[in-house]
């Protein structure tokens, strides 16, 4: 954050010409609260849950699955994405981990169903296309 911090600094000094050092220090203090606040692995885990969104296969199984609003076979889901069974195992797998998808074992079948984590995250996505966010 040093850098930035400098940045802002010049910025800040540029800007308001005749604002006091206290100020801004203040707002660093203020700034450097913000940050903090987040938390790193509070961060890394929104990113887990972004990136396992961002593959094409991957972010079309959650939306099959939230618009199924019901338990699908692998089976049923294999139909729907062009790809492997392992990739698909592997896409499963990535969007269980990220806490999008459940998946639970019913004799030999494999079945999935959305979490309303990725039920929220549709809808939010589904509103800020639409125009409505």
């Amino acid at each position: 954050m040093a850098q930035s911090t400098e940045r802002l600094r010049r910025y800040l000094d540029d800007e308001l010409e005749e604002c006091r050092s206290e100020d801004i220090e203040r707002r660093l203090d203020e700034l450097g609260t913000l940050e903090a606040g987040l938390g790193t692995a509070q961060a890394d885990a929104e990113l887990d849950v972004l990136s396992a969104l961002g593959n094409e296969t991957r972010y079309t199984l959650v939306r099959v699955l939230v618009a199924a609003q019901e338990e699908l076979c692998v089976c049923e889901l294999n139909a729907v994405v062009d790809v492997t069974e392992s990739g698909l195992s592997h896409a499963l797998s990535k969007l269980v981990d990220a806490g999008l998808v459940d998946g639970r074992k019913d004799g030999r079948w494999k079945k999935y169903r959305a979490t309303n984590r990725s039920i929220a995250l549709v809808a939010v996505l589904e509103g800020s296309v639409n125009g409505d966010a």
